[in-house]
C-alpha cells in the first residue's frame, strides 16, 4: 500500500534518516519505536507529505485516505465540541450537496439520449455508491457515541472548545480522524492526554479497526494490544521485526548476541589466519598455504554489529537546602473552580465592586482570592450550601486533607479529572481553596514540571534561549554543559522549541529544574513523551534527590521503588496510603493502575448482612486435635464462601451481558427519540463493571 524507498533525510551535516526502506501493507500493525529524537515523527510527516526527505520517495496510492494524529498541533476555536467534530463529515456533506444538484438538473432536463444526461446518470450513480459506503448511521450519532467513547460527557459537547486544555483538544482532533475512517491510521503518541478508560476504548478500536496502523508510542501495554509488527528507528536505519513490542525487545537482544559472537568468532579466525600468513610469509614450501589464507581472507564476508545508540541523558539534581519539617499541607479544604457568573456568586456586595473580572479567555479558571475565601466564611448560610449551589462554581475537592514533610517522596494516583493537577495548581499558588487551608512551609522553593509543556515553553525560543532566559549567576556559565548533560549538542542548542519532539521538550523542561537548588520537586506527568531509558534515568536521579518529591504519574515502573506514600484522588476525596505504589496496589487487590481504575469505576456492591454468630461456633474438637480440627473447619468455611462467591460472580456477570445485549441491540436501530450518548455510557459502565468482575472470578479460580 505504502512503500518507502531509498530513503534520506538530513540536516546540514546531520543524517536523521540514511537510506531506509520498508513497506506498509493493508492490514500492518505496525509499532514505530526508538529513542526520542530518531526520526520517528519525522517519518510520520514524511508519508503524510507534511516533510519533505533529501533523497528517495514515499510511493503511495493516490485514492489513499491518511488519518494522521500529531503530537503536538493547533487546535481549532470558535466551536463547540459537537460542532468541530462534526466537521469531520465535510466530505459527506458535500457528496449529499452535490447528489441534491444532480438531481435537480436530473429532473429539469429533457434530453434522456444526450451524451451529458449520461455522464450526470453515471456520476449520480459513483455519488450515491459513495454517500453508501459510509453507512447508514447519522453522522451525528457516530460523532456522540465516538466522543463519548473518548471520556466527553453530554453536557460538554455544547461547550466551546477553547475551553479545553489541549489534551481534550486532542481528543476532539481524535475523534475526527476516526469518523473520516481513513485507510491507514498514523498515530503520534496518542495515550499522552488520555485517561485510562479512554485508552481502553481507544485500543478496543484499533483492534477493530480493518485499515493499516502506524503507532508510535512509548507505552508498552498499549504497543502489545495494538501492534504485531515492531519498526525500530536507531541511528538513521530501521530493523524490522514481524512481532509485537514485547517479542522484538527479546527477539533483539538475541540478535545483538548472536551478532557479537558471530563477530568474535570471526575475529578470532581472522587474527590466527593472519598471524599464519605473517608466520610463513617467506617460507617456500609454506607459499601455496599462504596465498590460500590470503585469498581466503580477501573472500571473506566481515560480520558486522549493527551500531547502538548509547548515548542518554545525565541527571543530577542539585543539593537541595533545608527546609521546614512540612513542605506543605492541606487542611480541610475545599478546592475548584468558578467561571464568570460563579465567581460573583461567591462575592459579597462589597467585595464584588473591587474584583477583577475575568476575561472569556479566562473564565473557566479564575482562582479563589483571599477575599472570595472570606466571603465563604462570613457568610450566613454554611459554606458548603453557599459555594455547593452557586451556578457556575465547580467543586473538583472536598474536605481535603495531606501532610507532605520534609524529604518525603510522594504519589498522586487515580484517574483524570479527580483533582491531582488541580492540587499542584495549589501547590504552586495558582489556585486557592473556596474554604479550608493550604499552605507551602517555611523556607520551601518549589520546582515545577508542568504536565503541559506546549504551554509553558515559549516556541520561538532556542534552546539554549530557553535556559538563559531564567538563569542567574554563576549557573550561567555552565549552560552548555547541562544542555548536553540532556543530550542537547553542537547545532542543538540553536533550534527553535518549535520544532523539538515532545521528548526533546521534557528534556529541556527537566533541564530547566537543574538550574536551581530546589528543595521541593511537583512533578505533574514527567515521563508522557520520554522514552523508556530516559524514564529510567530520570528516576534513579529522583531516587537520589535528597529534597521533596511529589509526582503526578499513571506509570507504575516509573513509581515502583520512588515513592514512599501515595495519596489517591477519587470521587472528590483525597485519601492517604503509606507505604510505596506496590504495597497500595497490593491493598486495592489489583495488579496495575489500569485495573485499580477499573476497579475504582465499577459499580460497588449492596454490603452484605453480618454472619449469625450464634451459627458460627465451632462443634467440640476430639481431646487433642483441637487446634487441627479448628484449622480444617476454618479452611472449610474459607473455601465454601469463596464457593459462593463465584456463584454470585456467574450470575451478576450473566445479567451485565443480557444488559450489554439490550445496549447493542437499541445502538444498531437508533430512532430519533435514542439518546446514543447515555447509551454508550452505560454500554460502557456495564462493560467495566463486567470487566471487574471477571478479575475477581479469575483470581478465585487461581
Amino acid at each position: 500500500m505504502i512503500s518507502i524507498n531509498d530513503l534520506t533525510v538530513a540536516f546540514g551535516g546531520f543524517t536523521l534518516l540514511d537510506n531506509i526502506n520498508f513497506h506498509i501493507n493493508d492490514r500492518d500493525r505496525i509499532g514505530l519505536v526508538g529513542k526520542n529524537g530518531a526520526g520517528k515523527s519525522t517519518l510520520l510527516k514524511l508519508i503524510v507529505g507534511i516533510q519533505n526527505p533529501t533523497s528517495g520517495r514515499v510511493l503511495k496510492p493516490s485514492e489513499i485516505k491518511l488519518g494522521y494524529l500529531p503530537q503536538i498541533m493547533e487546535h481549532s476555536k470558535g466551536r463547540t465540541v459537537l460542532e468541530e467534530t462534526m466537521t469531520a463529515f465535510d466530505d459527506l456533506r458535500k457528496l449529499n450537496e452535490r447528489m441534491d444538484a444532480i438531481s435537480a438538473e436530473l429532473a429539469s432536463r429533457t434530453d434522456y439520449e444526450s451524451a451529458a444526461y449520461h455522464r450526470l446518470m453515471v456520476e449520480l450513480n459513483e455519488v450515491s455508491d459513495a454517500i453508501s459506503l459510509e453507512g447508514s448511521e447519522p453522522p451525528q450519532m457516530q460523532a456522540e457515541r465516538t466522543l463519548a467513547g473518548l471520556g466527553f460527557r453530554k453536557d460538554e459537547l455544547g461547550r466551546r472548545t477553547e475551553t479545553f486544555s489541549q489534551g481534550w483538544n486532542m481528543r476532539i482532533e481524535l475523534a475526527k480522524i476516526l469518523l473520516r475512517k481513513p485507510d491507514v491510521l498514523l498515530l503520534d503518541e496518542p495515550t499522552n492526554h488520555l485517561d485510562i478508560e479512554s485508552i481502553q476504548w481507544l485500543e478496543d478500536y484499533l483492534q477493530e479497526f480493518r485499515g493499516a496502523l502506524v503507532l508510535i508510542s512509548h507505552d508498552r501495554r498499549f504497543l502489545d494490544n495494538c501492534t504485531d509488527r515492531t519498526v525500530e528507528i536507531m541511528l538513521g536505519h530501521v530493523y524490522d521485526y514481524k512481532v509485537p513490542y514485547s517479542k522484538y525487545v527479546e527477539l533483539r537482544k538475541e540478535r545483538i548476541a548472536q551478532q557479537k559472537a558471530a563477530y568474535e568468532n570471526q575475529q578470532r579466525m581472522i587474527e590466527k589466519t593472519e598471524d599464519f600468513i605473517e608466520r610463513f610469509r617467506y617460507k617456500a614450501t609454506k607459499s601455496n598455504q599462504v596465498q590460500s589464507r590470503i585469498k581466503q581472507l580477501n573472500r571473506l564476508e566481515r560480520i558486522e554489529i549493527d551500531e547502538e545508540d548509547l548515548s542518554h541523558m545525565t541527571v543530577k539534581f542539585p543539593p537541595a537546602p533545608r527546609s521546614g519539617d512540612v513542605a506543605f499541607w492541606v487542611k480541610d479544604a475545599t478546592i475548584g473552580y468558578a467561571d464568570g457568573e460563579g465567581y460573583d456568586a461567591l462575592l459579597d456586595n462589597d467585595e464584588r465592586s473591587a474584583a477583577p473580572v475575568p476575561s472569556e479567555r479566562s473564565a473557566a479558571l479564575v482562582p479563589a482570592s483571599e477575599g472570595r475565601k472570606n466571603a465563604l466564611r462570613s457568610g450566613n448560610a454554611p459554606a458548603a450550601a453557599r459555594y455547593g449551589q452557586s451556578e457556575g462554581v465547580k467543586i473538583v475537592l472536598r474536605d481535603a486533607n495531606l501532610i507532605v514533610k520534609r524529604g518525603e517522596k510522594v504519589a498522586f494516583v487515580g484517574r483524570n479529572g479527580e483533582g491531582k493537577t488541580t492540587m499542584m495548581r495549589v501547590l504552586m499558588g495558582e489556585l486557592e481553596p473556596f474554604a479550608g487551608e493550604a499552605k507551602v512551609g517555611h523556607n520551601v522553593n518549589v520546582g515545577y514540571f508542568a504536565q503541559n509543556q506546549e504551554d509553558v515553553l515559549v516556541k520561538s525560543d532556542t534552546v539554549y534561549d530557553t535556559l538563559d532566559k531564567v538563569a542567574v549567576g554563576e549557573i550561567r556559565t555552565k549552560l552548555r554543559d547541562i544542555l548536553a548533560a540532556f543530550l542537547f549538542k553542537g547545532e542543538d542548542i540553536d533550534k527553535k522549541v518549535s520544532v523539538l519532539s515532545g521528548g526533546e521538550r521534557s528534556r529541556l523542561a527537566m533541564a530547566r529544574l537543574m538550574l536551581n537548588p530546589y528543595n521541593l520537586l511537583a512533578l505533574d506527568e514527567p515521563t508522557n513523551h520520554m522514552d523508556i531509558r530516559s524514564k529510567d534515568i530520570l528516576k534513579q536521579a529522583l531516587k537520589a534527590y535528597d529534597g521533596t518529591l511529589i509526582v503526578v504519574s499513571h506509570d507504575r515502573d516509573f513509581l515502583d521503588g520512588l515513592v514512599e506514600k501515595v495519596y489517591e484522588f477519587g470521587d472528590g476525596k483525597v485519601r492517604e496510603h503509606l507505604g510505596g505504589v506496590d504495597e497500595f496496589l497490593r491493598r486495592k487487590k489489583v495488579e496495575s493502575f489500569r485495573e485499580f481504575e477499573i476497579k475504582a469505576s465499577a459499580v460497588p456492591e449492596p454490603p452484605k448482612a453480618a454472619p449469625d454468630e450464634s451459627k458460627e461456633k465451632p462443634q467440640q474438637a476430639p481431646s487433642g486435635g483441637k487446634a487441627s480440627y479448628q484449622q480444617g473447619k476454618a479452611a472449610s468455611r474459607e473455601e465454601k464462601k469463596r464457593a459462593n462467591r463465584k456463584n454470585s460472580l456467574e450470575k451478576q456477570i450473566e445479567e451485565l451481558e443480557k444488559k450489554m445485549k439490550e445496549v447493542e441491540n437499541e445502538l444498531s436501530a437508533p430512532t430519533d427519540k435514542t439518546d446514543i450518548m447515555e447509551l454508550t455510557r452505560q454500554y460502557l459502565e456495564f462493560k467495566r463493571d463486567m470487566d471487574a468482575k471477571m478479575e475477581e472470578w479469575i483470581s478465585l479460580e487461581d
